[in-house]
């Protein structure tokens, strides 16, 4: 059966001429190497990194993923691992390592120095903690951009786009802030969003490389696509557990919301609903019950009581079937308009009107009067 299946894939997948793999080779050993510039650029991302994530700047965080050269030695480590190339291999590997604990390092200490609290972590920060499917559909489809962009010249423009949707400086950087507060559930999580752009994007790059030609046999090229696909695979578990998750507390959001807006007086009348948060617990398995943040503004003249707060739980609860805890945060709604009846100089609105000033008297309606004025 495999003799059928290698001449099939000699004949539609035919290799490229030894000096041309020799090319890419030298070029990706290059890129691989762990030199001056790689460890420059890695610090630099790194804190540029850390701080928009501290300070939720998207823009910030962008700027350093174009300059992030961790893509760089994933590429050498697929054509290695596809044409056995322990020096490539190697090279890829320790340049990877200690690209990963720089930055790991790096932003630890930032993040010990500014020391945001986790309470304060804003969604930048939070949003990569928790990898889903999608997370790797993206890495994988981004690390086949990559791959194609380097056999293909026309396209090495494409790279900047890239490493953009790749981001793999960031949940680094999320790693060590977390790292810096004890945070070890938000850490694990985003450590595990890296692993998942790095197998993602190594494995698209093979399949890349296999498809151009990039390849010395059958037999060496069937290993190394299988055992990262084993490796990746591994990680779909977690993540399908961790998108399933997302689907479930999306659904019971929406649920939330259109209970309080159809089947409630106390959100629609009684109040607006401006937000709703629902704080999950770290893990599934947890016995903690989530948390329901209701942002309302109520009306000064109606306001919301205890007792309504109970009714809406138990109304959910009945609903839902689910356990929770509901707290209303509750501002009220004040409306402030002008008074035209009002002039505009009312002491009331300005406060007492000054008395007009008084002219300067000229000296000479200071001296007695003369003979002639008598006269006069």
């Amino acid at each position: 059966m495999l003799i059928p299946i290698r001449q099939w894939f000699k004949r539609k997948v035919p290799r490229v001429p030894p000096n041309t793999r020799e090319k890419l080779q030298q070029e990706l050993l290059n890129e691989a190497e762990l030199d001056t510039e790689f460890l420059v650029l890695t610090v630099s991302s790194c804190i540029l990194a850390t701080l928009g994530l501290l300070m939720n700047s998207t823009a910030v965080i962008i700027g350093a993923m174009l300059i992030a050269p961790l893509m760089l030695p994933l590429r050498g480590l697929a054509l290695g691992m596809l044409d056995t190339d322990r020096l490539l291999v190697k090279n890829s590997l320790i340049t990877l390592i200690i690209g990963t604990m720089t930055a790991i390092i790096i932003s630890g200490l930032v993040g010990g120095f500014f020391a945001l609290p986790e309470a304060s972590f804003g969604p930048e920060i939070l949003t990569r903690t928790e990898p889903t499917l999608t997370d790797l559909g993206v890495a994988v489809a981004a690390g086949g951009i990559s791959g194609f962009a380097k056999i293909r010249r026309k396209l090495s423009d494409a790279l900047a786009g890239t490493a953009i949707s790749v981001a793999l400086m960031p949940p680094l950087c999320v790693v060590g802030i977390s790292l810096s507060q004890k945070a070890l559930p938000l850490a694990s999580g985003a450590f595990l969003l890296y692993l998942t752009n790095l197998l993602g994007i190594t494995l698209s790059c093979i399949v890349v490389f296999i498809l151009g030609g990039y390849y010395l046999n059958y037999g060496q090229t069937s290993q190394a696509l299988s055992g990262f696909t084993i490796l990746t695979g591994i990680l779909v578990f977690p993540l399908f557990i961790s998108f399933g998750n997302l689907l479930r507390q999306e659904k019971f959001e929406g649920k939330i919301i259109t209970l309080l807006q159809n089947k409630t007086v106390t959100v629609g009348q009684q109040s607006e609903l401006v937000a709703l948060n629902v704080q999950w617990p770290t893990f599934p398995w947890s016995k903690d019950y989530p948390i329901i943040l209701v942002t309302v503004q109520e009306n000064t003249k109606n306001p919301i009581t205890p007792t309504q707060v109970g009714l809406v739980e138990k109304l959910i609860k009945k609903e839902l079937g689910k356990r929770f805890k509901l707290v209303f945060r509750v501002s009220q709604l004040r409306e402030v308009v002008a008074d035209y009846e009002l002039p505009l100089s009312t002491p009331e609105l300005f406060g007492p009107v000054p008395p007009p000033p008084v002219s300067p008297i000229s000296p000479q309606k200071l001296l007695p009067f003369s003979s002639s004025d008598n006269n006069e």
